[in-house]
Formats: C-alpha cells, structure tokens, sequence
C-alpha cells in the first residue's frame, strides 16, 4: 500500500502526457510533420517527472485550472444556451466532455502536490 500511496503522485503529470501524446498522434496522421510543435507541451511534464520542482508544479497546476474552468464555463453556456452553437461546436463540447473534467481534476490534484509537504 506504501508502493501505492508513493506512485499517485505522478498520476496527473502521466495523465497530460498521455493526452499530449494522443494529441499529437491524431494531429500526426493528417498534418504530418507540423504536429510535432505540440511535442514540446511535454517538457514540463516529463520535467516534474524526472526532477519534481514546487514552483513548475503549482504554475502548471494553476495554468490548466484556468484553462480547464473556460471550458466548464464554455458547457454551462452551452447548457444554458447561452451561446448558440454549430452542430460542430456541439459535437465537439460533447466528446472534449470528459477531457475538460479530467484536465480540472488532475489540475487540482497537481495543485495539491505543490501544497503538500511531502512532494
């Protein structure tokens, strides 16, 4: 359980890196070799990995919070129908859904790791 409780701390930082991968590879297979700025996206991650820093930790903590709450703002709209939107608009706050939510939770989570003692 100590192996556990030892590990979970770098779940948000594989969390982003894992979408920064499927970013790439889905933008990869029809932009080609133009996907690869969004490689760099990863280095702070693979940095908190290698090195964990408190100060990289809560900026990119706070940075994807902001992020993450427009785009909860950007559902309650669409919720509200606030904002009249394309049926691609829609489709995509659809399937980004889940996305959105999990970027907010792992943002809070790296957030706590910065606050924490033990880091």
């Amino acid at each position: 359980m100590q192996t556990i409780n030892k590990f979970t701390k770098f779940i948000p930082y594989l969390y982003f890196l894992s979408v920064i991968t499927y970013w790439f590879t889905t933008i990869n297979k029809t932009e080609g070799i133009s996907a690869y700025p969004i490689l760099l996206f990863g280095i702070p991650f693979l940095w908190q990995l290698i090195t964990p820093n408190r100060k990289l930790n809560f900026s990119l903590g706070i940075v994807f919070v902001c992020l993450s709450s427009y785009l909860i703002l950007a559902y309650l709209f669409n919720l509200l129908n606030i904002i009249h939107w394309t049926d691609t608009a829609r489709k995509l706050l659809f399937y980004g859904g889940v996305l959105v939510v999990g970027n907010f939770v792992m943002s809070l989570w790296m957030i706590r790791n910065s606050i924490k003692k033990g880091f």
